[in-house]
């Protein structure tokens, strides 16, 4: 019998109910095997249209399984919301149908159906898995929503019961940092400190150590379970016949984002004559005028959120694109893999990460000699192209709010004020025992922070209670536009850098706007951002090595707060005439740069 007659057979029996249970799964299954999908819808709705059976829900849990594989969402809802009215108490469908429904942005909807598993759902050793995993969605669908507070819950009840989930073990050592709750590494059953740091992330990791070998092999960790190995190269290491070298910049971060606001004007500022501009984006469509001002600034465009990382790469490889910059290393959203298809013959990193990526397919790194010093270079896995002056590009058109009055912010007019407007992970117990000092030796001091989130906002307070401060000395700004928060500045007094994971972009803003900030440096890429910028601007001075002298140096500036005016007015001429923040300067040093490297490579 041929295999369409067979087919017609299977249809008619299953018209006629003269199939059961096991023979209707058998034999979907060998036509899914044959790739014969659609024939296997088919069947089980005709299936479950003629037969009256008891098991009726784990078909149709099956029909939706397939249906959502076939991209057919809303039909396969409808087969998930009936397995569950024929089965309340069957698991599997409620974590699908969560996952379809988070996949329309109901995410309430899609929380609602894993919570319900996670509180019916027996912990033995038949169901531990879809425990785990209702667990493991509501903590990821809880950090989306930014309720830190109940996702590293709904993570610590999942490591709880298994210990063993690299991804859950990620996830929930970044939120512990978000919130500031410490330690990062807590006593925890039947995890060890060594496996938390195994599993902690490249980016989690510049706030946990400063040692760059440590921060290579995260990422290299990272590579291992995250990236595809050995993907045929689509480009060869051999230069097109262009009149221009194409220039390719690929980020999900297109939108009102750091690197956005620092790089806008570089993308602008290309040499139009020897340079064509392409973008390739995977950023959400915020609206906001940056994002409109990247668009202009790019001669090519392209928005890849519905390609895969190879149909990307494809796009990009028939641009024949000579440099490709990722803008994203290994943060959230990362496209590694289209990467390491190997779009261009010159492939970068910037900004993205301040860490090596650990991506075989990267070549380059843009840096300066004090970020990256020669004899650390063997850390990373990219080779640095070294910036004569400072590695961070800035954009000098940035524009800037009216300065606020301290009254507005809730801070006291007379006071010293220190502020550290950075994000709270990079809070660290030692870093901020250390403020805690600072504040006491000057009564006169407050320390601003910015009110990242309420639960970070608490432990924070209860620490410096803990530690006999009061609690007017810490204030807390919310978030405000790049504006207004750029205005901020002007009426503090000193920023209290953090370590090991240094302001970049904030330290960036902070001194553009005059404000000096004192850091401790060490000896990684994220450790020495804010030590590059005060070369850059000749402020070595604020440059520490140690708690002790950063400690030191804090108390004497508030004490002699003419200092820090002093080094306002440097700053205000440093902005004016020198290279810190000339964008037009940067460009055109980095283009003396690339062009050697590009040359260097054979034609085709």
């Amino acid at each position: 019998m041929s295999a369409p007659d067979s087919f017609s057979s299977l249809i008619l029996k299953s018209w006629k109910g003269e199939i059961g249970f096991p023979e209707i799964i058998t034999e979907a299954e060998q036509l899914n095997a044959r790739g014969m999908h659609a024939l296997s819808v088919v069947l089980y709705q005709t299936w479950l249209n003629h037969t009256s059976n008891s098991l009726a829900y784990a078909v149709y849990f099956n029909l939706g399984a397939l249906l959502s594989s076939l991209n057919l969402n809303e039909e396969a809802e409808t087969a998930y919301r009936k397995a569950i009215e024929l089965s309340p108490n069957f698991m599997h469908p409620r974590l699908n149908l969560g996952l379809l429904l988070e996949g329309k942005g109901q995410f309430d909807e899609a929380t609602e159906q894993w919570e319900w598993v996670a509180e019916h759902c027996p912990n033995d050793k038949d169901n531990q898995i879809l425990l785990l995993s209702a667990l493991n969605h509501l903590g990821r669908m809880h950090e989306i929503l930014k309720k830190f507070d109940k996702a590293v819950d709904y993570l610590t009840r999942s490591l709880t019961l298994s210990a063993d989930q690299p991804d859950a073990i990620h996830h929930w050592v970044f939120l512990r940092q978000k919130i500031c709750t410490w330690p990062v590494y807590p006593v925890m059953p039947g995890l060890t400190e060594q496996a938390m740091h195994e599993h902690t992330s490249a980016l989690a990791m510049l706030s946990v150590s400063d040692d760059p070998e440590e921060q290579l092999e995260a990422a290299r960790q990272f590579i291992k379970k995250k990236v595809t190995p050995n993907l045929p190269a689509l480009s060869t290491k051999t230069r097109y016949k262009h009149d221009k070298i194409r220039i390719g910049y690929a980020s999900g971060d297109f939108c009102l984002h750091p690197v956005s606001l620092l790089t806008v004007g570089l993308f602008e500022l290309h040499d139009r004559n020897q340079f064509e501009v392409y973008g390739y984006d995977w950023s959400p469509e915020d609206h906001s005028e940056l994002r409109k001002r990247v668009i202009r600034s790019m001669d090519h465009f392209f928005p890849i959120h519905g390609l895969n990382p190879e149909q990307s790469a494809q796009l990009i490889r028939s641009h024949e694109i000579d440099i490709l910059i990722d803008l994203q290393g290994q943060t959230a959203g990362a496209r590694a893999d289209m990467l390491e298809y190997r779009p261009a013959p010159i492939q970068i990193t910037y900004l993205g990460l301040p860490a090596t990526t650990g991506f075989p397919s990267i070549d380059y790194v843009i840096a300066d000699e004090f970020l990256i010093p020669p004899k650390s270079a063997k850390f990373y896995s990219e080779k640095p192209i070294y910036m004569p002056d400072l590695y961070m590009v800035s954009d000098n058109k940035r524009p800037v709010g009216p300065t606020p009055t301290r009254g507005s912010n809730h801070l006291p007019e007379e006071a010293f004020v220190f502020c550290s407007l950075n994000n709270s992970y990079k809070y660290t117990p030692e870093m901020f025992r250390t403020w805690i000092k600072i504040l006491k030796r000057t009564p006169h001091s407050v320390l601003w922070l910015l009110a990242d989130n309420p639960w970070a906002e608490e432990n924070l307070r209860k620490e410096a209670k803990a530690k006999g401060l009061a609690e007017n000395r810490l204030i807390f700004g919310t978030r405000v536009s790049p504006e207004n928060y750029l205005a901020r500045y002007e009426i503090a007094d000193l920023f209290l850098d953090t370590f090991p994971f240094n302001a970049g972009t904030t330290a960036n803003d902070c001194l553009f706007m005059g404000c000096p900030i004192l850091t401790l440096t060490g000896r990684s890429f994220a450790s020495r951002m804010a030590g590059a910028h005060l070369k850059a601007v000749g402020l070595p001075e604020l440059i520490t090595r140690s708690l002790r002298d950063y400690e030191e140096i804090a108390v004497s500036l508030a004490k002699n707060p003419e200092r820090c005016k002093t080094m306002r007015a440097h700053l205000k001429k440093i902005k004016e005439t020198g290279n810190a923040f000339n964008t037009e300067k940067f460009v055109r040093e980095l283009e003396s740069r690339l062009i050697p490297i590009y040359q260097a490579l054979p034609t085709h």
